[in-house]
């Protein structure tokens, strides 16, 4: 079976995904900061015949993040699909919201630490056995802001943007290797409970793009627009 491993597995998203592709035969490891909320993922995909297990790390915890991949290769015999969209449900310590002009070193480095460099450090951890493979896919999320910038989240922004450069650089890097990476931004708000007037789409609607992404291997970023 092949595996698809989930960085930032919540119940929008995150499942929406892992449905996606164990129902197309995938394996499916979970991996968030809480073994709670992921063993119901667990249950709830396999109520659905979709094979299913969790793996805590925190992404702002590098060592964590690659043992628990590591862990989940072990587990799975490999990892064939990354996906990596780490959303926070609840508050992180120090990551804040600040616009363009109120940008600082020191709230724009842990939206760096937690959009970006978490990436970096999945990918570094499964790529090498692809590699060696000659297949599989990398996926990265952000908003849709990464593309379209939004005053209000301008350091959110600049960390999403910059991980939207490094993947597509990273497929140009990979071209004939087997492997592809590829970039979605995710122009729309979530599920329910949105800022009034801006589109809203739900987590069932927005995933079967990361198939497609996965299937087509000519295409490096996708922009989800309601």
């Amino acid at each position: 079976m092949p595996t698809i491993a989930i960085v930032g597995a919540g119940p929008g998203m995150g499942l929406a995904i892992a449905r996606t592709f164990g129902s197309r035969g995938f394996d499916v490891a979970l991996i968030s900061r809480t073994k709670e909320k992921l063993q119901t993922l667990v249950d709830q995909l396999g109520q659905e015949d979709i094979t299913a297990a969790a793996f805590p790390a925190d992404v702002l915890d590098r060592d964590s993040l690659t043992e628990a991949l590591d862990v989940a290769k072990a587990r799975f015999g490999g990892i064939d699909v990354l996906e990596y969209s780490p959303a926070p449900h609840s508050p992180v310590p120090g990551v804040t919201l600040a616009a363009p002009s109120e940008a600082t070193v020191g709230n724009l480095q842990p939206q760096i630490e937690y959009v970006f460099y978490g990436a970096v450090a999945a990918a570094r951890t499964v790529l090498p056995a692809m590699r060696e493979a000659g297949a599989g896919t990398l996926l990265f999320t952000t908003g849709g802001g990464s593309v379209d910038p939004i005053p209000m989240l301008g350091n959110v922004n600049a960390a999403g943007a910059a991980l939207r450069n490094w993947v597509i650089n990273l497929n140009k890097e990979l071209a004939d290797s087997g492997v592809h990476a590829a970039h979605v931004a995710i122009n729309v708000w979530i599920g329910d409970g949105g800022p009034e007037g801006f589109p809203t789409a739900t987590a069932e609607e927005i995933a079967p793009l990361y198939w497609e992404l996965h299937e087509n291997r000519d295409r490096s970023e996708a922009v989800f627009n309601a």
